[in-house]
């Protein structure tokens, strides 16, 4: 059985780590081969297309932490799941929902959509 909130519980550790090093080795882990990863204003393909993005979302909002809202939903190979990013221990200033289809039990095609972002 699939344990979807382990899957994205990576993802965001993932999209946290500030260390490159460590963090290649978790997209590496989280991610198939060849992933791909779009939403309205940003995309990445592949390990390193992923840690670029993550590195750039460092490099915007230094400090700021992703962090789950609920828990994930699943069935399949797909699963979906929402999240908050702002201040460590503040409230998020950014909010979105991201749907995935998974391979081998990693992320392979992610759609990330944004619910809240500030005007």
């Amino acid at each position: 059985m699939t344990d979807y909130n382990a899957i994205t519980e990576a993802y965001i550790a993932a999209w946290n780590e500030t260390d490159a090093a460590v963090r290649k080795g978790l997209v590496k882990a989280t991610f198939a081969p060849g992933v791909s990863y779009r939403d309205p204003i940003m995309h990445g393909d592949g390990h390193d297309g992923i840690n670029a993005l993550i590195a750039g979302v460092h490099g915007q909002f230094p400090g700021f932490r992703f962090k789950l809202k609920g828990k994930a939903d699943g069935f399949g190979d797909n699963v979906r799941f929402s999240w908050g990013l702002g201040p460590e221990g503040a409230e998020a200033v950014i909010e979105g929902s991201d749907f995935a289809t998974l391979k081998d039990g990693r992320l392979s095609i992610v759609t990330g959509f944004l619910d809240k972002v500030p005007g």
